[in-house]
């Protein structure tokens, strides 16, 4: 007899198994119950979010603190950014604390439901219950995946700001080396375009040397990283959120095989 406690399988399933055949057949069994598909997801799932509420929170703290030094003389005309990154921000920290939990759930429910669940612990039977229950997660989890595209879209604008920013400086920079003319001044940058200010907003726009020397600034370099990790964050989320629409909808399968076979409590 041996006392085998093998990670979330045996946490979540059957916490000790008891063999009289050793350790290794018992944790071979505790093993093959894992729903890999929805853990591989979950770990995904927190990545993404941790990186996308980490990065995104610190990014908008910045980009204020950015637009503020060399976009906006008047506080009004960045008033109502300052006002979105603030209620954002307050998001942020509801979204960290959702996805812990619906990460949480959709890995039990895959535990419940996975082949391998039930071969481990036998006859395996399923309630109309457990079958909305797993319908209900397919559905909520597509809405959501739905919801973070358009989450993924909307953060990848203030990316694409700063890649074109660092571009035009670049270009300044080959400019002011390459010719005798002031065309360095011709390149300009406007925060406006983008949406971030409104169209009165003074200067709202940067051009030439002024321009390259923005960008030579650690808050630069520093925003920009942070909206490269916001933007990496909210692709793997996706992702995590596509697998596990995949996942839930094999369980969901699975379950309405089994009870038309008329297996169930």
């Amino acid at each position: 007899m041996c006392v085998c406690i093998v990670c979330a399988a045996c946490a979540v399933g059957v916490l000790i198994y008891y063999s009289p055949t050793g350790c290794y057949d018992c944790c071979i069994r505790c093993l093959g119950a894992v729903p890999y598909t929805s853990l591989l997801a979950t770990l995904l799932c927190y990545t993404g979010v941790a990186l996308f509420c980490g990065g995104g929170h610190e990014a908008l703290t910045h980009t204020r603190t950015f637009i503020e030094l060399y976009f906006a003389r008047d506080v009004q005309d960045f008033i109502v950014l300052a006002d979105f990154i603030k209620y954002f921000q307050y998001v942020i920290y509801g979204l960290a604390s959702f996805f812990f939990l619906y990460g949480l759930l959709l890995l039990a429910e895959g535990f419940y439901t996975t082949s391998a669940v039930k071969q481990t612990f036998g006859e395996f039977r399923s309630t109309k219950f457990g079958r909305c229950l797993s319908l209900t997660f397919i559905i909520l989890t597509y809405v959501l995946a739905v919801i973070w595209l358009v989450v993924f879209g909307f953060t990848a604008i203030p990316l694409l700001f700063f890649i074109n920013m660092e571009s035009s400086c670049h270009k300044v920079n080959i400019l002011s080396e390459t010719t005798m003319f002031n065309q360095q001044a011709r390149v300009c940058m406007d925060a406006r375009m983008f949406g971030f200010l409104p169209w009165n907003a003074v200067p709202g726009i940067v051009c030439g040397n002024t321009l390259a020397s923005i960008c030579k600034t650690p808050e630069f370099y520093v925003t920009y990283d942070l909206y490269i990790c916001a933007f990496a964050g909210a692709g793997i989320t996706l992702l995590a959120l596509f697998v596990y629409v995949v996942a839930t909808t094999y369980n969901y399968a699975i379950l309405r095989f089994l009870g038309r076979k008329g297996i169930r409590y």
